[in-house]
């Protein structure tokens, strides 16, 4: 959510030009997002306190700034010339700040016995400062990063505990889902149950906040995903027509669209403020739907497959864009980067792909691990790439010239979760060898 990705600020009582709007319009501070890079105008109009997110998605540092700061001027309303001067040095910083990584290395920080049987995943809040693991056990725990300390057990499930995520950008809430058919909402900060949310059939395997935290996503191998109420821990609304379980969801930057991936081949968009109502069926894969999300201006969904694909969808048109067939095994996950510049693939083949969205290309070939690997994600600053794979090792690449900058060695077991922080400068790593290890640069 762009208003909690503030970096600093600058305050303003200036009065915008009349063109923004016909009532008085006051620009009070200027906010800063660091990743992916943006500025936020907040504003009082009416009496009430508003924002506008801008979007500089293409901000690289080499980005002509004065350049930019004509279009900027030319393109927001709010702005005016006596702002150039507060806006450049913004940029500048949003500038450095792309390019600032701590170290290129990272060190074991800590080795958490976290379970008494296999974890199934973990995450990180957005600060970076909590982490949550899942387990076959059938808790939930979290962690206090900083010093690796237990904080709470969540108990209350009746089998595995399968998925679970924070209502990031918050990070006060946690969702669970579970084997036994609930999930159960819980407080970060006392480990306290709000609600258990019965409705599905069979086993939930993914759960997601939007990303207001007003709404929880489950989807289910009923076939069914559901939206739930975050204040009141009711079901809303149930979302059908996918003939197999779905398996991966995600919501838009915005928040008001689903993407949902199934076993029957498609994803669909599902129109979250409308409710049930089925937006786009994108139809195009051969087999089981292993992933699917968007990109951060939420005009792109990149899917993959069983079918050794990864397919590019236009949001507004549910049309196919692009189809990658460069790998020779399963695509067993997918992402972009915070931009939306580029995906990754990370696939059976022993391999993960990195594609430049623009020109279509396969960038770079990641080839070392000797397993599968069934996670990939990029750092927020998109210099960097983290793979997990079946070999028991996690290893670290760099985006620009496609090799391995590090691999992290210790686990005993399948490595199934692997996670960047906010500020890219710890990772934590979960394995079938029972143990979640923390790493710092």
């Amino acid at each position: 959510m762009a208003q909690r990705d503030y970096g600093d600020e600058t305050r303003f009582e200036q009065r915008s030009k009349p063109a923004a709007a016909a009532s008085r319009v006051k620009l009070r501070k200027f906010l800063l997002r660091y990743y992916p890079p943006g500025i936020i105008m907040e504003y009082e109009h009416g009496g009430e306190l508003m924002q506008r997110s801008v979007d500089l998605l293409d901000l690289t540092p080499s980005t002509d700034v004065k350049k930019l700061l004509d279009q900027l001027e030319t393109n927001e309303a709010m702005l005016h010339r006596k702002h150039r001067t507060t806006l450049r040095g913004l940029l500048v910083k949003l500038q450095a700040k792309q390019t600032n990584e701590t170290s290129t290395n990272f060190s074991l920080f800590k080795t958490l016995r976290a379970h008494i049987l296999p974890l199934t995943n973990c995450a990180f809040n957005k600060s970076g400062d909590k982490f949550i693991t899942g387990s076959y056990d059938r808790t939930c725990k979290v962690w206090n990063t900083n010093s690796g300390e237990e904080m709470h057990t969540l108990e209350g499930h009746k089998n595995v505990v399968y998925a679970i995520a924070f209502n990031n950008p918050y990070g006060d809430k946690v969702v669970t889902g579970s084997f036994d058919k609930t999930c159960k909402l819980w407080d970060v900060s006392t480990g306290e149950l709000f609600y258990t949310l019965r409705g599905h059939a069979t086993e939930i395997v993914c759960v997601s906040f939007d990303p207001q935290s007003t709404t929880i996503a489950t989807g289910s191998m009923d076939n069914s995903a559901k939206l739930w109420d975050v204040e009141r821990g009711v079901e809303t609304v149930t979302l059908e027509g996918h003939t197999a379980e779905i398996v991966s969801l995600s919501f838009n930057t915005t928040g008001d669209v689903l993407v949902t991936g199934s076993f029957d081949h498609d994803c669909r968009l599902w129109d979250a403020r409308v409710g049930s109502k089925c937006v786009r069926v994108l139809s195009g894969h051969n087999a089981e739907v292993s992933g699917a999300s968007f990109d951060y201006a939420s005009g792109t969904v990149v899917s993959g497959s069983i079918d050794k694909t990864v397919r590019l969808w236009d949001v507004g048109s549910g049309r196919e864009t692009k189809v990658h067939k460069e790998h020779t095994d399963e695509v067993l996950d997918v992402c972009f980067d915070a931009t939306g510049r580029r995906v990754a693939s990370a696939s059976a083949d022993c391999t993960v792909r990195v594609y430049d969205v623009l020109t279509g290309k396969c960038e770079h070939t990641l080839t070392g691990h000797e397993g599968e690997i069934s996670k990939v994600s990029f750092n927020q600053q998109g210099t960097k790439v983290i793979t997990a794979s079946s070999d028991g090792k996690c290893k670290l690449w760099d985006t620009s010239s496609g090799e391995c900058a590090q691999t992290l060695d210790g686990h005993t077991d399948e490595i199934f979760s692997c996670a960047f922080n906010y500020q890219g400068d710890k990772v934590i790593t979960g394995s079938k060898d029972n143990t979640c290890r923390i790493w710092t640069a």
